[in-house]
C-alpha cells in the first residue's frame, strides 16, 4: 500500500507499507526496525510483540520519543501489562497497533513535528 506521493524535505517518512516490507524514503526494509523523524534503527533483533524484552524497549527509548507506535505484524497484538507499564513509568505513550496502521500513524504524527518513534515488527 502506498502511504504517501510527495516526498516532504525535512524527515524521513514510509512510502510504502506490504508484505515484502516497508519502504522508507527510497530505501526498503524487510525486517524489524526503528524509525524517528532523523533515524533508523535497522538492527532491531525484536521478532515478535509478545516476546519484547526490556532490552527490545530500551532500544525504543534511545529515542526519547514522547508517543511510540508498535507495529505488530498483519495483526494488533497487544503488549503483557508489565511491557506497557515500562513506558507509562517513563512518561512515554504507547500505542499498539497493526504495522500498515503504524506506518500511516507515524507519517501524520511525524508531519505535525511530533516527538514520534514507530517500532516495526516483520510479519506484514
Amino acid at each position: 500500500m502506498d502511504l504517501t506521493l510527495e516526498i516532504p524535505g525535512d524527515h524521513l517518512f514510509i512510502r510504502s507499507v506490504s508484505g515484502a516490507g516497508i519502504q522508507v524514503a527510497d530505501v526498503h526494509y524487510t525486517g524489524p526496525i526503528i524509525l524517528s523523524a532523523t533515524r533508523i534503527v535497522e538492527d532491531w533483533t525484536a521478532s515478535e510483540a509478545i516476546d519484547l524484552a526490556e532490552c527490545d524497549l530500551e532500544k525504543i527509548l534511545d529515542f526519547d520519543p514522547e508517543i511510540v507506535l508498535l507495529g505488530t505484524g498483519p495483526s494488533q497484538v497487544f503488549l503483557p501489562p508489565e511491557r506497557m507499564m515500562y513506558f507509562y513509568s517513563r512518561n512515554v505513550g504507547v500505542e499498539v497497533m497493526n504495522t500498515e496502521a503504524a506506518c500511516r500513524t507515524f507519517n501524520v504524527l511525524v508531519s505535525e513535528s511530533r516527538k514520534v518513534v514507530a517500532a516495526l515488527l516483520p510479519g506484514l
